[in-house]
């Protein structure tokens, strides 16, 4: 994919702050920060979202986003991680590469995780559970 942000970075072809890289990985600093140190983690072959993300693969990477949880989170002394993925724009999907962020979090950073709502009642929960069961076969 020519066009991709993420692979012109693993090609070279646009500088960035590379925190780790082997055949499969690459890691490097995100260019607009949560808080300093918030780190991308991406697959060098181009896949656009977990929905297409080779299981293989996607076992692979796993471990590599917790070696760089543990080294972002010592490397600034944050209080914890966030570790996000965002796949489509309605979940905050810029750039068409599958990333994984790992966002350091501070007690006192102001940040706060996306308001939750209950179910109206157990019949709801039920349903919804039912729902997302049958996409499982």
């Amino acid at each position: 994919m020519n066009e991709c942000l993420f692979c012109k970075i693993i090609k070279r072809e646009i500088p960035a702050d590379i925190i780790y890289e082997n055949n499969e990985v690459l890691a490097f600093l995100d260019i607009q920060p949560v808080n300093f140190g918030h780190t991308l983690v991406i697959p060098k072959k181009h896949y656009e979202k977990i929905y297409n993300l080779p299981d293989e693969i996607l076992k692979n990477i796993a471990p590599f986003i917790k070696k760089i949880a543990v080294a972002v989170k010592h490397g600034v002394n944050a209080d914890g991680i966030n570790i996000i993925m965002n796949n489509d724009g309605a979940a905050g999907q810029i750039v068409p590469h599958a990333h994984f962020h790992i966002i350091p979090r501070f007690a006192n950073d102001g940040l706060r995780h996306w308001p939750g709502k209950p179910y109206a009642n157990k019949e709801e929960s039920s349903k919804m559970a039912e729902k997302i069961k049958n996409e499982l076969v």
